[in-house]
């Protein structure tokens, strides 16, 4: 289940994703292998994807992007990002909407 990737944080919260860039789709989507998939347009080239990627995430979780920083695997399709300030059932109801 994709609660299994949100943990708590002090701070917020942690997310693990897999972005698919370059897709045909823009979209969040919850898989059965306990990943969330972000799809984007976007090329993995002079960080556009991971730009398009905070903008879409900000929006699924009505949170504003200065509230989401990726803290890990900036250049990788595997990323986890920081969601400040939100707990994981608002992060999880969201996701599921």
């Amino acid at each position: 289940m994709v609660e299994d990737v949100i943990k708590e944080r002090d701070n917020g919260v942690t997310i693990e994703i897999k972005v698919h860039p370059g897709s045909s789709r823009k979209e969040v989507r919850c898989r059965k292998d306990d990943i969330l998939a972000v799809f984007v347009h976007s090329p993995p080239e002079k960080g556009k994807a991971n730009k398009e990627v905070i903008k879409l995430l900000s929006k699924a979780l009505e949170v504003p992007s200065s509230r989401l920083e990726i803290i890990k695997g900036e250049r990788s399709r595997r990323k986890t990002i920081l969601i400040k300030d939100i707990c994981v059932e608002e992060v999880t109801t969201r996701l599921h909407r």
